[in-house]
């Protein structure tokens, strides 16, 4: 339960039909695997303790009177395990036969929720044996005790208040209007559904899909826990297809036709924050009963996956995709930018880096949309006291290849006469002799814009708008900053796609030796021709700098919580001291140089983290970082 996760599974064995003891002594011990695993929360399949395909058999009394000894023998044989878990039978209730979800925990049955939609169509019978669960909550009697039982049921962890969850049972899922709605608008978290759904050709995409866009468009938890195994294939043919997703992903997924146990750790703690943000997620306050439960409190050894880089889809062709639609995104924004201010031209200073690389490509494709000629884009390289031949090359013939209107100015002798102007030894190479070359830039562009009536596109990307890491009123400044939601991870990989679509062409090798140059801004005198100052070797790996930014940004996680899944993910490439020594910078960065991001210039966001302080991220630039110090110091 610590940091907010909580660790759900799915357990399926092969059901004997029928046979309610030997069912009762596989879900006693599938549970105590989930015990020795810390797997709080277990799911088994719908009607599994009787076995879902046994048609009239469920109005034998053999049958029913030994669901009612089991479930006594099962909760006996559960006392001592901290294992919450949902068994599948059928129960009687006012002389209705209802298909219900019992919920165990600590030797006791918690509550009973019965299924709401009744299928009776295509291969499914159900309303010949089942009853629809009543909406308002009762009492159900099993051996002789009286337990609450109804739809309108949400479970809570009294110590922890986002792991609150609903219940409902296949076809609940299937139907327009899902239990899991009213459940999740009423604040559960999480939703566990007990299932018995059949095989068919392309089912299992659609079961995947439903649970998937289900847990996204209400921001929970999902638990789907299929039958399988010994169930009657008569006329149907069941998989043990478990999914578990949590807002629209799929984060565990079991084999299909393999009896046995999946789990993963879900972040309820975050569904709460989504929730937080969200004005448009409607709160209710219906009329439920609330059955309260204790869970031991466990430091987890994280079960599920963490995408190093979160905002670069791993799957070539899935990031391909990204790749274009962010290149589009730009592209267009840039379009919309020009048509709407009347301008023709644009100046870009190139460095042969990255980013500047990424900008001229987004101006170039732009201008072939608009029809526009490419030589009233105007890219200027100003070399100085750090540039290297190597950097300066791929930027003059990348313009040439592009076909812009190309300049190369030398800013050398205006730096040292800045620095003549306001007495700074050139000889000492700190934060002035780098800002000041900067600075000449910037000024170089905006006063050739000046000159063309064009206007500035801007070359930073978001990574170094999250770090500050620019030159206020330098290269921070431009009319128009096509990359500011672009995180640095993610610029490598649209130079890469757009160097694809010039195959076999000369500019294909020019934008692949821009990527593989070292990230630098070029600021400090350059040894043997090569580059010396490495950003990352001063402000920390991109990659993790890109991952804090991402579960910061977009889920406000805590120091503790952040360096926890850091730690987990990158284990085989940093050290937990490395990862708590870039965390520390990059909230002491995110937090000092909030002032920059206060004025950046316009910019297309192109995804769900962006930092503009017009929509994304209002922050006040004196807020103070102490609080997340001082966390950070504790790691």
């Amino acid at each position: 339960m610590k940091d907010g996760f909580v660790r759900v599974g799915c357990a399926s064995f092969e059901v004997k039909l029928g046979q309610v003891k030997e069912n009762a002594k596989q879900i006693i011990e599938y549970v105590k695997k989930a015990n020795e695993v810390h797997c709080q929360t277990l799911v088994f399949p719908e009607l599994c303790l009787s076995g879902y395909t046994i048609e009239d058999l469920f109005y034998q009394k053999r049958v029913l009177n030994e669901v009612y000894a089991q479930l006594e023998e099962i909760t006996i044989q559960s006392e001592d395990l901290d294992v919450l878990f949902v068994v599948g039978a059928p129960l009687v209730h006012m002389n209705k036969l209802y298909n219900c979800a019992i919920v165990i925990h600590d030797g006791e049955i918690l509550g009973v929720v019965p299924k709401t939609y009744i299928p009776t169509y295509h291969e499914f019978y159900e309303g010949r044996h089942f009853t629809s669960g009543p909406e308002d909550s009762t009492i159900i009697n099993i051996n002789g005790v009286y337990y609450p039982f109804g739809t309108n049921i949400l479970f809570i962890d009294e110590a922890h208040d986002y792991f609150k969850f609903g219940i409902e049972i296949c076809e609940d899922l299937w139907a327009p209007l899902p239990p899991s709605t009213r459940h999740c608008l009423n604040g559960a978290t999480l939703i566990l559904n007990p299932s018995a759904s059949n095989d068919l050709t392309a089912k299992s995409d659609y079961r995947r899909l439903l649970v998937s866009s289900h847990s996204a468009r209400l921001v929970c938890g999902y638990v789907y826990c299929n039958a399988g195994l010994g169930e009657s294939t008569t006329d149907v043919v069941f998989s043990n297809h478990h999914i578990i997703g949590e807002n629209g992903n799929i984060v565990a997924e079991s084999k299909q036709y393999e009896e046995g146990l999946i789990y993963t750790d879900l972040d309820l703690e975050k569904m709460q924050t989504e929730r937080v943000e969200m004005t448009t997620y409607e709160n209710r306050d219906d009329d439920y009963e609330y059955v309260y439960f204790y869970h031991d409190e466990v430091d987890l050894d994280l079960k599920r996956y963490y995408d190093p880089q979160p905002f670069v889809p791993s799957q070539k062709d899935k990031r391909a995709l990204r790749c274009k639609e962010v290149f589009n995104i730009q592209i267009h924004g840039l379009m919309q930018r020009l048509k709407a201010a009347h301008i023709k031209k644009v100046v870009i200073g190139i460095s042969g880096g990255l980013d500047s690389t990424l900008a001229l490509l987004v101006a170039s494709m732009a201008y072939q949309e608009l029809g526009y000629p490419s030589t009233d884009i105007i890219a200027v390289t100003m070399p100085c006291f750090g540039t290297t031949s190597r950097t300066k090359s791929n930027a003059i013939k990348m313009m040439e290849e592009l076909n812009v209107t190309s300049k190369v100015i030398d800013i050398g002798e205006a730096v040292m006469k800045h620095f003549e102007d306001i007495g700074h030894d050139e000889a000492v190479h700190d934060v002035t002799y780098e800002n000041c070359q900067a600075r000449e830039r910037t000024q170089v562009l905006m006063d050739i814009a000046n000159q063309e009536g064009g206007i500035v596109i801007g070359t930073g990307d978001l990574s170094e708008v999250a770090l500050g890491w620019s030159t206020y009123n330098g290269d921070h400044m431009s009319m128009y900053g096509v990359n500011v939601s672009v995180p640095k991870t993610l610029v490598r990989y649209l130079v890469d796609y757009v160097s694809s679509l010039y195959k076999d062409q000369p500019l294909e090798s020019i934008l692949q030796d821009i990527l593989n140059t070292p990230v630098s801004p070029e600021l400090l005198p350059a040894k043997d021709n090569e580059i010396v100052q490495k950003t990352e070797d001063i402000v920390g790996p991109y990659e993790l700098h890109d991952f804090f930014l991402y579960h910061h940004a977009r889920f406000h996680y805590e120091p503790r919580k952040l360096y926890h899944i850091a730690c987990h993910t990158y284990k085989d490439k940093y050290t937990p001291e490395t990862i708590k020594k870039w965390l520390t910078l990059f909230y002491r960065r995110f937090f000092t140089q909030q002032f920059k991001r206060s004025c950046i210039p316009d910019g297309p966001k192109v995804g769900s983290v962006a930092l503009s302080p017009r929509g994304d991220l209002r922050m006040p630039s004196d807020a103070n970082v102490q609080l997340w110090l001082e966390e950070c110091e504790k790691l």
